[in-house]
């Protein structure tokens, strides 16, 4: 059963600018798709329009076997329990006057009702379940205590991560997560990603401009230009000869051997 349909969905901004068109694709429980494209194709359109961020008129969004309607609040909340998202731009979205245990533990704030399964015992405290978080993505506990602007960009976006799977959620939206890091740093959070999307089952949606990380990370491609979806298919089929000339050329741009 499919976890997460997208059928027909459209956006538009204005009658001149149509930003998503009749995107329709589905995943799986535990699977990892990849949504590959220039900068304007759609792609973080697509994302805040996942994330119930904008509305839309044209499609469905369908979660786990209920529809996600766009103005319905208790759907929206119960669909956020479940879905979260790592942005690309960490100095944005982590509070600078924060310490960063209060950072990390906003879903759980949000969604008090949620007791997540990586919290061995009762009545742990907040710093605690901060240090626990910390250590699942590989940071030292000891930093509950810094701010955003004491920490380097794969240290904060790491700790955008942990944030992201606190609530542990079944679909994690990953919107060009490794774009603003260096390449060393880049390949350090892409294995991240795969252990903890291995380890907890998650569903990943990895929106990049890069094809190279996206089929590191991904088992099936979805490629979008001027807001339309030109290819998809599974990783094994990458090299066939019925690939889109614009897949093609992204391949070629990218050099993957």
């Amino acid at each position: 059963m499919s976890l997460l349909i997208v059928d027909r969905l459209s956006k538009n901004y204005s009658k001149s600018i149509r930003a998503l068109d009749n995107i329709s694709f589905c995943s799986t429980e535990g699977e990892c798709i990849g949504i590959v494209g220039e900068s304007g194709s759609g792609k973080s359109t697509l994302a805040r329009v996942l994330l119930g961020l904008e509305p839309y008129k044209e499609g469905n969004i369908t979660f786990d076997g209920k529809p996600i309607a766009p103005k319905n609040r208790t759907l929206l909340r119960e669909y956020r329990k479940n879905v979260q998202m790592i942005f690309q731009d960490t100095t944005s979205t982590l509070n600078p006057k924060l310490p960063i245990w209060k950072s990390l533990l906003e879903p759980l704030s949000n969604f008090k009702e949620i007791s997540p399964s990586y919290l061995g015992k009762e009545g742990s405290s907040e710093r605690e379940i901060a240090e626990v978080l910390l250590e699942m993505v590989g940071l030292d506990k000891h930093m509950v205590d810094r701010y955003p602007g004491e920490l380097s960009g794969g240290q904060k976006q790491r700790v955008s991560i942990a944030r992201a799977i606190s609530i542990e959620p079944s679909l994690l939206v990953c919107d060009e997560p490794t774009a603003s890091l260096d390449v060393t740093v880049q390949v350090q959070i892409l294995h991240l990603l795969k252990e903890l999307q291995k380890k907890n089952n998650m569903t990943i949606l990895f929106i990049s401009h890069d094809i190279r990380a996206v089929t590191f990370l991904c088992e099936k491609v979805i490629v979008l230009k001027n807001g339309s979806i030109v290819d998809q298919f599974g990783l094994e089929e990458l090299y066939h000869r019925e690939r889109h000339p614009y897949t093609k050329a992204l391949i070629k741009a990218a050099e993957i051997d």
